[in-house]
């Protein structure tokens, strides 16, 4: 096993085995190459079923990991829907899917079930392709993997550039992608995202296994495939950004009305919740609580809405306000574990003291191993084992107070012994 002390920025990390074949390769001088075009070309969009049965037969034939990518509508659609899937694998080729048209990728799925998905921050593209019924039972993450081995820039242009040598072109990551028909360039764009995916994969396999990691990453990885669809999140409404302005029950009241109302509306509607009302606009009205729609109109945000609309955001700040005290919702949410870090000082003096102690010794420890603290081990994991530690504190016990808050075998490995030696002082 290689030193895992060892950094990224020691090894010469640049292949070209994904290169199109006829650019040359990243350039002698060094300077990275842009890829502008998927060595096939930009392929048609699957849209029909008989289609989508070709390209299933084809990816199923092909050989080797698979490269999956999805692009969403954030910040244009109502939820973080799939709107195309990307797929790319050797002697299958690159294929562009609208899952609008072809809703139902279960059998794409099913036909992909005992390969390697390769995908690029795969927690962020899981639950959209979870929807459509791609599920993978093995996977890749080379976002993930460029944090274990210590990449400062782990965006899938910085990887692909730093350690394949080519330049993506990004200029369309935040267009709305439900737009039909997809432009040329976004179509290119988005078979660009898979086209170096495996050969990226494959490369920062070496490199972990060079630094003495990569059984980390194979855990992590399957802690990902292996994990539930998360909870839905209780009471969204209090996310609304600038709520710490808001101070009593009554306003907050208001807020989760209003927060209600619009999310209604944008399902409705299909549209992005920001698009309907901001939430600088929410709470604006919770602290002004306006009497009715006339004075509502002067608060920004409102001014420009017709009396309709004004009339419906004045109802629900109406119902907030006559709803009865035992209705209003409660300051903050009800805490479960402990209290924020920051409250320690007051409510447990020794606990913080543990935590401080705690942090430091895994801040040096990840240093050590050149890891982001964060994936070296989950903070919330070390903030429970030092609010309630374990009788009798050693590596052991330490180890598996760790492992019952969700930690890896290799997390527990490395943290438990640093740990337990900084509750034991």
């Amino acid at each position: 096993m290689t030193d895992a002390h060892e950094t990224a920025a020691d090894s010469s990390l640049r292949t070209t085995g994904g290169a199109p074949p006829d650019d040359g390769g990243p350039s002698a001088t060094g300077a990275p190459t842009p890829l502008l075009e998927p060595r096939e070309g930009v392929p048609p969009v699957i849209a029909d079923e008989a289609a989508l049965a070709e390209v299933t037969a084809a990816f199923a034939a092909g050989s080797g990991p698979v490269a999956v990518d999805a692009e969403r509508a954030s910040g244009y659609r109502y939820g973080q829907r799939a709107y195309l899937v990307q797929l790319r694998r050797e002697g299958a080729g690159t294929a562009l899917i609208d899952p609008v048209a072809c809703p139902d990728l279960s059998g794409l799925g099913a036909a992909l079930a005992d390969a390697e998905w390769v995908l690029h921050a795969a927690t962020q593209d899981l639950p959209c392709l979870r929807e459509i019924g791609m599920v993978p039972s093995r996977l890749f993450d080379t976002e993930l993997a460029g944090r274990l081995a210590g990449f400062p820039r782990v965006g899938l242009g910085a990887m692909v550039e730093g350690v394949l040598g080519y330049v993506l072109e990004k200029g369309h990551s935040a267009v709305d992608w439900s737009t039909r028909p997809l432009p040329e360039p976004w179509l290119r764009y988005a078979a660009l995202d898979v086209e170096l995916l495996v050969d990226l994969r494959d490369a920062l396999e070496k490199e972990l296994e060079r630094q003495g990691k990569l059984e980390w990453a194979r855990q992590e990885f399957d802690a990902i495939a292996s994990a539930p669809p998360p909870e839905p999140r209780k009471d969204p409404w209090r996310r609304t950004s600038g709520m710490h302005k808001v101070r009593r029950r009554r306003q907050l009241a208001v807020v989760r009305e209003l927060w209600q109302t619009r999310d209604r509306i944008a399902q409705r509607r299909d549209v992005s919740p920001g698009k309907v009302l901001g939430d600088a606009a929410i709470v604006e009205a919770a602290l002004g609580m306006p009497p009715n729609a006339h004075a509502l109109a002067s608060l920004n945000g409102f001014g420009r809405m017709g009396r309709r609309q004004l009339e419906q955001w004045q109802a629900a700040i109406d119902r907030a306000r006559a709803l009865p005290e035992a209705q209003l919702p409660q300051q903050g949410q009800p805490v479960t574990g402990p209290p924020p870090p920051r409250a320690w000082a007051d409510k447990d003096p020794a606990a913080a003291e543990r935590l401080s102690a705690a942090r430091a010794a895994v801040s040096a420890l990840a240093e050590q191993l050149n890891t982001p603290q964060e994936n070296l081990v989950a903070p919330d994991a070390v903030r429970r084992v030092c609010w309630e530690p374990p009788a009798v504190v050693d590596a052991a016990s330490v180890g598996a107070a760790l492992a019952g808050h969700g930690a890896r075998p290799w997390q527990v490995e490395l943290v438990a012994p640093v740990l337990a030696e900084a509750l034991s002082a």
